[in-house]
């Protein structure tokens, strides 16, 4: 996802070094750090007055330093369909991560671990695409998350599994009715069957698309 302009970002970090380094680095990538905050009450505060065109928040910050940023951002989702958010943590919060995730059809959301952001421009391209209504998930993310239940993909047939092993090589519905020498229709219907059987609501079907491979590559990993 490309954005021609700058972004207009609310940032929230309770370490005052990352904060300000957080602040340079989107200032280096032309974008306007609107307001820079460490707590949630402040956090909820800037975007209820800026509305700006994302939200970067940490997991973890005041007043409980438990969940508060992350719990905060899921508010501010239900307040503001649709506002970008994108959470920067060292570690996931499995619950509110999920709800997170879940919320707006998924669409314009991101999870990213800290010790796992490779540089600087890898993290401002996640920006970007999750401002323009794009998601970007951490696959360890993916992976905590379905650790904490069953693995979804051993509801699928045989048939759905080798679709989904081919959506994960980045084959287009068309290619993989070549591949497997079934119709298209027969193709979309399996993929239904796939969306359905891994919970993922209707909405965006290039979002579940990806939540479905992210899946099936942690199931993989995990083999």
């Amino acid at each position: 996802m490309h954005l021609d302009r700058p972004l207009t970002v609310v940032l929230a970090e309770d370490d005052a070094l990352l904060r300000e380094g957080l602040v340079t680095l989107l200032e280096r990538f032309g974008h306007r750090v609107a307001a820079a905050v460490r707590d949630a009450p402040a956090l909820r505060a800037a975007v209820r007055d800026l509305t700006p065109d994302a939200l970067v928040t940490d997991v973890r910050m005041p007043p409980d330093m438990t969940d508060d940023g992350l719990r905060a951002a899921v508010e501010l989702r239900a307040e503001h369909p649709g506002l970008p958010v994108l959470v920067l943590s060292q570690y996931v919060q499995h619950t509110y991560a999920a709800e997170l995730l879940n919320s707006g059809d998924g669409r314009a959301v991101g999870y990213l671990l800290k010790d796992r952001v490779g540089n600087a421009r890898e993290f401002a391209e996640a920006l970007v695409r999750v401002a323009g209504g794009g998601t970007v998930v951490d696959p360890e993310v993916v992976r905590q998350l379905l650790r904490r239940r069953e693995n979804p993909l051993q509801r699928l047939t045989q048939r759905e599994r080798e679709v989904l092993e081919l959506m994960a090589q980045g084959k287009t519905n068309a290619a993989i009715s070549r591949g497997l020498f079934v119709t298209e229709a027969a193709v979309a219907k399996h993929i239904g069957g796939i969306f359905l059987k891994l919970d993922l609501t209707p909405g965006g079907d290039d979002h579940r698309r990806v939540l479905a491979v992210l899946a099936y590559l942690y199931s993989q990993g995990s083999d």
